[in-house]
Order: structure tokens, then sequence, then C-alpha cells
């Protein structure tokens, strides 16, 4: 018998066809735009989602009454001086009068019994004109030592529409005198 040869098995690809070409880096562009393509889709999901969960909340609305409350007591009542101290002391009851009874300008007392500064010192000194002196004393230093040249307490407590800052300068005030033992 003659010798057989094998020859090779038949190549089955068609000539055109060739390997898968490796990948290409995408530029910041395309990568930006892919980016912004799925970032669109996770928030349309999003927004059915919140849109499914929210469809069983009552939209009517509501009265600010029944959400916003006021504390019962809205000015902490002082029971004693915390204060030893005798300048201290009419400081703190000074700042606590203008809280409870409101803070005015241009007049010692308003027509409703709001005072100034120096009214609020004046009555919580008692007729102490020793203290009040002292009173207003540290007053007027601590507010020059925060707002520069002011002629008197007075002068400070009108060049101000509101009570605010008066009632700060005083509450400081108050410190300072504890702190020097007046």
């Amino acid at each position: 018998m003659p010798p057989t040869t094998h020859s090779p098995a038949p190549d089955h690809r068609s000539p055109a066809t060739t390997a898968p070409t490796p990948p290409t880096a995408l530029t910041l562009e395309e990568r930006m735009a892919f980016v912004s393509a799925a970032m669109t889709v996770r928030l349309d999901e999003a927004k059915v989602a919140y849109e499914v969960n929210t469809a069983h909340i009552d939209t009517e609305p509501f009265d600010l009454n029944d959400v916003v409350t006021s504390p019962l007591d809205p000015v902490p009542v002082m029971l004693h001086d915390p204060y030893q101290t005798p300048v201290a002391a009419i400081l703190q009851r000074a700042h606590q009068r203008l809280r409870t009874g409101g803070w005015c300008s241009g007049a010692l007392v308003d027509e409703d019994g709001a005072r100034c500064m120096l009214g609020a010192i004046r009555i919580e000194a008692r007729g102490n004109k020793g203290v009040e002196a002292d009173a207003a004393a540290v007053l007027l230093e601590r507010i020059r030592l925060q707002f520069g040249d002011v002629e008197s307490v007075p002068a400070f407590n009108d060049s101000h529409g509101g009570g605010r800052i008066p009632m700060r300068m005083l509450d400081h005030a108050t410190g300072v005198a504890a702190n020097r033992g007046l």
C-alpha cells in the first residue's frame, strides 16, 4: 500500500475574518458623555422611586399653629442673683429687666414701661447712687472697649434701633464686674 499522506485540515475561516482589535482608550469627552448618560438613567430611576414612595403622602395645606409652638414661659424668671457682688448683681438684674420689661431708646422709661440701659440700671440700684454710678462706669468702659469712643451709656443706647446689642453689652459688663469683684 502506498504511503498515505495526511493533508492539513481544511481551513473553515474565511479569508476576510481577522482577530478582534484591542479596545482603544476613550477620550475625556467620550468618558464624560458615558457618565452623563449613566447619571441621567440613575436620576430618572430615583425620580420614579421618589414619586412611588411619596404618592401616599397627604399634600393638603397645614396650619402653622400645629407645627410651630412657643415655650410656655418665654423668659426664664430669675429667682435669685447669681452674682454676689453688688455691681454685677445690678447689671445682671438690669439685663433681666430689659428682657422681661422691654427695651427702649430716647427715654429712661417709655409710656409702655420699657427702659433704656441706664433706666434699667437706675431702677435696679434702688436709689443707691454709688452702685448705680459704678455699674454705669463698668458698662461704659465695656462699650468703649468694643465700640470705640462713645460719649455715654444713653448715647450708646439711643444709637441702636433694637435692644439686642445694648442687652448683650449689659451681659458682658455683668461678667466684667463679677470678675473684678465689683
